[in-house]
């Protein structure tokens, strides 16, 4: 009887653990698809869930940090959703393969053209991201998210270290050191570039030591063949002499 109290005491403190932990999760996050690393290229996804029971998500607004601009901003095409990209003059510039570009976007959003995402579900919003800084360690995306009863949530607090998550955090996009993808590429290249020029020395040397082997053979057979020609001349006209 009192294993079954117990049982039931630790589902229940169980289940309101769960209740109390759910909504700390239940918001506006992004995470890549692979790698985030700096100085490169990523596809990141904004996973919006739907926190309400009576109503749908029907846009999502995504800002792009201001203080790290990116050059290029693409969105992947969404059933269901239509999709706008605002772009911005850039108060510096940015260079992106050799070229200087004086505005980047600043910010996406998605609007559901149906039903958006109904109450249980959430939606994935995937970007293609580049190129990424070099000088932080993470991106901070402030977010806004409707629903189809005008309710607005804005995920726009940025969370600090060593302290609690705020009630309503950003999305933060925490980036990976920057890889050496192009020099590797390029000394792999190098590498095989001399195992097959050293293969081909190889084949060479090989080639001609198996032609100086022939010639000598040869040399040796027309040198043998040319002694059997005079003794056999000498032969012969000992026979003539002698008849």
């Amino acid at each position: 009887m009192k294993a079954s109290r117990i049982a039931a005491a630790a589902a229940a403190a169980g289940t309101a653990v769960l209740a109390l932990s759910a909504p700390a999760f239940a918001h506006v996050s992004v995470q890549p698809e692979g790698a985030a690393a700096k100085g490169g290229f990523a596809v990141v996804d904004f996973k919006v869930p739907n926190e309400r029971d009576n109503a749908s998500t029907t846009r999502l607004e995504v800002n792009i940090p201001a203080d790290h601009p990116i050059a290029s901003v693409m969105p992947q095409p969404l059933p269901g959703w239509k999709v706008e990209v605002t772009k911005s003059k850039l108060d510096k510039p940015l260079t992106m393969h050799g070229e200087k570009i004086d505005e980047a976007v600043t910010k996406v959003t998605w609007t559901a053209d149906g039903k958006g995402i109904e109450p249980g579900y959430f939606q994935k919003f995937p970007l293609s991201l580049g190129t990424l800084p070099e000088n932080t360690d993470e991106l901070v995306f402030k977010a806004v998210q409707t629903y189809s009863n005008k309710e607005v949530v804005r995920w726009i607090e940025v969370p600090k270290e060593g302290q609690e998550e705020p009630e309503n955090p950003a999305p933060v996009l925490q980036l990976s050191a920057a890889t050496d993808d192009h020099h590797a590429a390029a000394t792999a290249g190098k590498t095989e570039n001399t195992a097959g020029k050293t293969e081909k020395t190889a084949a060479a040397e090989t080639s001609g030591s198996d032609s100086d082997t022939t010639a000598r053979v040869l040399g040796v057979v027309g040198i043998v063949i040319g002694v059997a020609g005079v003794a056999y001349g000498v032969l012969a006209g000992r026979r003539r002499t002698t008849a």
